[in-house]
């Protein structure tokens, strides 16, 4: 696999990560449902896992930042199940409303399993590890890449702000209600 496949790869992972983050936030908003502590975790998995896919669109490549990947899937995953295994007990509710019959947090864990997979499987071919010219622009002249990259920086400063008036600057509620912040805004005028 050549350095240019990977990026162009590596852009198209970042833009599967951020429309998971853009469909999570879109429920958000149109439902006026807000996203549970866990789902706010799931939430900062995939971040990590964009953050991993950016420093490859950045920088090239690297095992470490596939490294990165892994271990945030790895933390998505372990918080997803542990809401599935929540909500697995007949009579114990589920949290959101359902997308194609599945929950947010079982999607997610689908997800962050693919992801898995398909570091995996990126780590496979060493090729792309291979520096092509020491004058390569940052994104290597892949407009995809430099495009996959701010839509995924926007969403991960979206959420931060959505969590932050959410949860305030303590802890989040469970199940949250409302906008914390907003609230504490209106009741101090």
């Amino acid at each position: 696999m050549t350095p240019e496949l990977s990026r162009t790869l590596n852009a198209l992972g970042t833009l599967a990560v951020s429309l998971v983050l853009v469909l999570a936030f879109g429920y958000q908003l149109a439902l006026n449902e807000l996203p549970c502590p866990l789902c706010l975790l799931q939430r900062v998995g995939f971040v990590a896992v964009g953050v991993g896919l950016g420093l490859n669109l950045l920088y090239g490549a690297r095992p470490q930042h596939y490294a990165l990947m892994l271990l945030a899937a790895l933390f998505g995953i372990s918080v997803s199940v542990r809401q599935i295994l929540l909500h697995i007990v007949p009579g114990t509710g589920h949290y959101g409303s359902p997308v194609f019959g599945y929950h947010y947090y079982t999607w997610a864990a689908i997800c962050f399993f693919l992801i898995l997979l398909g570091t995996a499987i990126m780590l496979l071919f060493d090729r792309q590890y291979q520096d092509t010219t020491v004058d390569q622009p940052r994104f290597g002249g892949n407009m995809l890449a430099k495009t996959a990259f701010f839509v995924m920086l926007g969403l991960a400063a979206l959420n931060a702000g959505a969590t932050l008036l959410e949860c305030g600057p303590g802890i989040c509620a469970d199940p949250p209600t409302s906008y914390k912040l907003i609230d504490e805004l209106d009741t101090n005028n």
